[in-house]
C-alpha cells in the first residue's frame, strides 16, 4: 500500500518539512555526483555505525569528518538510492505538514531528530558490535508517522493498494493505514531475528514509539490528542 495524499489540510506553511525534502533530495544528488568509491566513503563516514556509536571501534582519521555522536543526524540526510530517497520522502511530504502544523516550526525540527536519534539507537542496540552504516530519513519520519496516529487517526489517506496484476484507490483511516505500517515493520524485524537486513526495522519501530510518546509532550497546547 502506497499513500498518495491526505485530507487533513495544514494551517501552516510547512517549511521545516520542504526544508528537509529538500536537503535530503541536495545531498543525494552529491552522492550521486560521486564516483562509487567516494559515495562508500560518504556513508560510512557520516552514516551511523552502531560500533562506532556503542563500543570503542573508530573510524581511521581520514574518514572521520564529524564526531561520532553527530553521525545520526548526518546518516538522516544520506540515502542508498532513488527508490529509498523517494519512498521517504512521499511519506514526509503526506504526513510531515500536519505534524509540523501541530508542534510548530521550532518544536518539530527538535522532535524530527529527536526521533530519528531514538530510532538509530534502537537499531545500534540490538547489535553493537555492526560495522554497518545506518542511513535514510526513514529512522525520523518513522516518528513523524507516529506523532500522525497520536494527533490524526481518523484522518482519511488516499492510498494505493498493489495487488498481482490489478491495482485501485482506496480512502483508508489514517489509523487503520499506519498501524499496519506498523505491525508490517514490526512483524519483519521478529522474523529476521539476529539475521540482519538492509532495512532497518527496528529503527522504523522504535521511532514510530518515539513519535507516539513525544507528540503529546511537544504538541501546541490548543492542538488535541486524536483530532479528525
Amino acid at each position: 500500500m502506497i499513500p498518495l495524499k491526505d485530507d487533513t489540510p495544514a494551517a501552516l506553511k510547512p517549511y521545516v518539512t520542504l526544508s528537509l525534502i529538500a536537503a535530503c533530495g541536495l545531498v543525494f544528488l552529491w552522492q550521486q555526483s560521486l564516483d562509487p568509491a567516494a559515495e562508500r566513503r560518504v556513508v560510512v563516514a557520516l552514516g551511523a555505525i552502531p560500533a562506532v556509536l556503542l563500543t570503542s571501534a573508530r573510524l581511521p582519521a581520514d574518514l572521520t569528518w564529524v564526531p561520532r555522536f553527530v553521525s545520526p543526524l548526518t546518516s538522516m540526510f544520506l540515502h542508498g538510492g532513488w527508490m529509498h530517497l523517494l519512498g521517504n520522502m512521499l511519506y514526509l511530504w503526506i504526513f510531515g505538514d500536519n505534524v509540523e502544523d501541530a508542534l510548530g516550526h521550532v518544536r518539530y525540527l527538535i522532535f524530527y531528530f529527536a526521533c530519528g536519534a531514538a530510532a538509530i539507537f534502537a537499531q545500534a542496540l540490538a547489535n553493537p558490535a555492526s560495522p554497518y552504516p545506518i542511513i535514510g530519513a526513514s529512522a525520523a519520519i518513522s516518528g513523524v508517522l507516529g506523532a500522525y496516529l497520536m494527533l490524526y487517526p481518523r484522518a482519511k489517506v488516499l492510498t494505493l493498494v498493489l495487488l498481482p496484476f490489478f491495482f485501485t484507490t482506496l480512502r483508508l483511516p489514517a489509523m487503520l493505514l499506519l498501524l499496519l505500517w506498523f505491525v508490517a515493520q514490526l512483524l519483519s524485524d521478529l522474523a529476521l531475528g539476529h539475521g540482519g537486513s538492509n532495512i532497518a526495522f527496528r529503527a522504523h519501530v522504535g521511532g514510530f514509539l518515539a513519535g507516539m510518546l513525544l507528540a503529546p509532550l511537544l504538541k501546541r497546547r490548543e492542538v488535541a490528542l486524536f483530532g479528525r
